[in-house]
């Protein structure tokens, strides 16, 4: 606290009495928040094209963009579409036989050209899955060019580890990396692509990555590169956008747990490696943790998923909605091996349509100054710019639960981002069983 020392005059009636002078506790002005790095108002949606359809899966997900692009996303990330190997495999898609040619399960070229294109007309971006590091065992390139996979003593060819559906490439050999540079600039040439999501990008060499990357970006100087690590030396390469692995533990542990107080200082943590200019991605599921986790209890019960998405989308970077959260009733893993035409909730789809809208609006603020007020139930933080503040609020549990307001904000006329209209802060805020609060001035 400073001291201000304060001298009170005497009065004129007590002219004749000495000046006093008096010490008193003064409150510290606030200094001005912070304001960081540019943020992201970009939200992705990743297709698993087995999901749209047991056959046809491209018209599938074709019809469905009209009600993705009404969610605010702005990408699409469509998994593996190309044709998969049989040899050893398991269903993976990531068991890629040949890289320029389309799953005939899935459609056409021309019904993949349609995709593209229809969700370009909606203004979304398109990226395509891509897997560098191994072929299928089937692969033509196996019987072709023997000399491209790696070897082991006994001069076989190895899988990498715990893969044993498909073949180690070998990067060090410079035809290998001629070939997949064509591969993927095959697909950005015939169907104009926006970008690549990159499959265990740790298993390829970086300065491949920087080779490819920039004959990509010549085509196109905003070519969008995901890579699957959570390494931020692949920034460096050229990637503009990689994961923050821990996103959908550290959320769901605050769900199923009680471990609130984790969520912001692991999004803190994770933000903080990200250079300006660039992302993190940040979700509650992917098809990973889909086929990995039961979805309808990873974060408390169905209701808690929308909650856990606030918690993803506002806390910065880039979030994401894996096809399947915009569905009602799912239970189990989702192995995304299987094909599963699955029924999406115009419900759900309204619920993260305005979750994504309360991201975009708040990109300026989101910039501002983190600050966490989470009690053992409820995630709660702000984030501040001079004049502008944030207050998000979500209930992690299945009870009604409380969270005392930040006292800086008590009784402030905030605009509700969710509900719309506007509120005044109370000292307490109430939420219902997996309910949020996203409160703007």
């Amino acid at each position: 606290m400073l001291k201000l020392k304060t001298i009170i005059a005497a009065t004129a009636a007590l002219a004749a009495t000495a000046c006093t002078s008096y010490e008193i506790d003064m409150p510290d002005n606030p200094e001005a928040p912070e304001v960081g790095n540019e943020v992201s108002t970009n939200v992705i949606y990743q297709a698993n094209p087995r999901f749209f359809g047991d056959t046809e899966c491209l018209k599938g997900l074709t019809a469905q963009l009209p009600r993705i692009a009404g969610m605010d996303c702005d990408i699409l990330w469509v998994m593996p579409v190309y044709e998969t190997g049989e040899l050893n495999a398991f269903g993976s898609p990531y068991c890629v036989r040949n890289f320029k040619a389309l799953n005939p399960r899935y459609g056409t070229m021309a019904d993949l050209k349609g995709l593209v294109n229809q969700a370009h007309s909606k203004g979304m971006k398109v990226i395509f899955d891509w897997v560098a590091n191994h072929t299928a065992w089937d692969c033509a390139w196996i019987t072709e060019h023997p000399t491209w996979y790696v070897r082991n003593e006994a001069g076989n060819i190895v899988s990498p580890t715990g893969w044993t559906d498909v073949a180690q490439l070998d990067f060090s050999v410079a035809e290998v990396r001629t070939a997949m540079k064509e591969a993927m600039l095959y697909w950005v040439d015939q169907l104009g692509i926006d970008g690549y999501r990159c499959d265990y990008a740790d298993g390829v060499p970086g300065d491949f990555w920087t080779s490819v990357i920039a004959d990509l970006r010549a085509k196109n100087p905003d070519m969008i590169m995901l890579a699957e690590t959570s390494n931020p030396e692949y920034y460096g390469y050229g990637f503009n956008m990689i994961y923050d692995w821990n996103s959908a533990k550290t959320i769901s542990d605050a769900f199923v747990a009680g471990k609130t107080t984790g969520v912001v200082k692991e999004a803190r943590e994770a933000l903080a490696k990200v250079p300006d200019g660039d992302s993190i991605l940040r979700y509650v599921f992917n098809h990973d943790v889909a086929a990995e986790n039961n979805v309808a209890t990873m974060f408390g019960a169905p209701e808690g998923v929308p909650a856990a998405y606030v918690l993803a989308s506002m806390l910065n970077g880039t979030p994401m909605i894996y096809s399947s959260m915009d569905v009602a009733g799912l239970a189990g893993k989702l192995s995304f091996f299987d094909y599963m035409t699955l029924t999406f909730s115009t419900e759900l789809s309204d619920t993260y349509k305005a979750i994504n809208k309360a991201f975009k609006a708040s990109a300026e603020v989101r910039r501002g100054e983190l600050t966490d007020f989470s009690n053992s139930s409820v995630v709660c933080f702000t984030r501040a710019i001079p004049g502008h503040n944030l207050l998000v609020a979500v209930n992690t549990t299945a009870s009604a639960r409380k969270v005392k307001s930040p006292i800086v904000l008590t009784a402030t006329v905030m605009t509700d981002l969710i509900g719309g209209g506007e509120k005044t802060v109370p000292v307490e805020i109430e939420l219902e069983p997996y309910a949020y609060t996203i409160l703007m001035n």
